[in-house]
């Protein structure tokens, strides 16, 4: 399957983006760790689909933007890369992708067709609390994102010894996360608000044993979105892309189709 590494040029910044598959455009939207490489439900829907996932800036070889202070400034960032790429899109954000992909379509929902969150963060817990992943070491906080350690594509990803090179990727990732989402941790207050006007089919997606995102951030967003729909994958933490692909990809191949 072709994979491809470009770099988008917005305005005078460059943007790294990796596409994989052939179809209609599909962005993906990484957590806060980083895009992990291709998994086992990008295979299968590259079959149908262009997957489009850029690079964070300050993640990977994206370059670092001093001026962007919040997820809301991000938003508007990516909102200019994707009326580029040609909008509407689909879009699957993960985690604080899933925040991203919000706050995006809170200030333009025409920049998307279909939706789907993935453990999303971004608002405010109706109960319960978001997990602080900062408060913790990157080993620890790659543990706490599943249920099932020894599910094979976690093994393959995040397994054995972590090297040099990995822990220097991951905490530069979090040090990014803490400067966007530190104060409040890891959700916007209006953001709720500002939903209530995004009609977009949305489908969110959580592991019932997910530690990083409580229940009470998907039922807020389900209130808050008027147009969403919550799906559980039993028995697994906040990747269930990793930990249950198949019921991971069943969900978002009839949600898409």
């Amino acid at each position: 399957m072709i994979d491809n590494e470009d770099c988008v040029e917005i305005d005078v910044t460059r943007l790294v983006v990796r596409k994989r598959g052939a179809g209609k455009p599909l962005l993906i939207l990484h957590d806060e760790l980083g895009f992990p490489g291709w998994m086992q439900w990008n295979d299968v829907l590259g079959e149908s689909r262009e997957q489009i996932v850029p690079l964070q800036p300050g993640f990977g070889h994206s370059e670092h933007l001093d001026w962007l202070r919040d997820y809301r400034d991000l938003a508007a960032y990516y909102a200019r890369f994707v009326r580029q790429l040609g909008a509407p899109v689909d879009v699957i954000g993960f985690s604080a992708g899933g925040y991203l992909a919000a706050e995006m379509a809170a200030i333009d929902p025409g920049l998307f067709d279909k939706i789907a969150l993935v453990g999303p963060l971004g608002v405010r817990p109706a109960h319960g609390e978001i997990y602080d992943f900062l408060a913790v070491t990157a080993r620890t906080h790659v543990a706490a994102t599943v249920s099932k350690q020894d599910a094979p594509e976690f093994s393959k990803i995040y397994g054995g010894k972590m090297g040099p090179e990995q822990f220097m990727l991951f905490e530069a990732a979090r040090a990014e996360t803490s400067r966007l989402g530190w104060q409040p941790f890891m959700f916007d207050p209006s953001l709720p608000a500002l939903l209530k006007g995004v009609t977009n089919e949305t489908l969110i997606i959580r592991g019932t044993d997910d530690l990083i995102c409580p229940l009470g951030c998907v039922e807020a967003y389900e209130s808050a979105l008027p147009n969403a729909t919550i799906s559980s994958i039993e028995g697994v933490g906040h990747r269930p892309e990793i930990e249950d692909p198949d019921a991971f990809i069943r969900l978002v191949r009839n949600f898409l189709s």
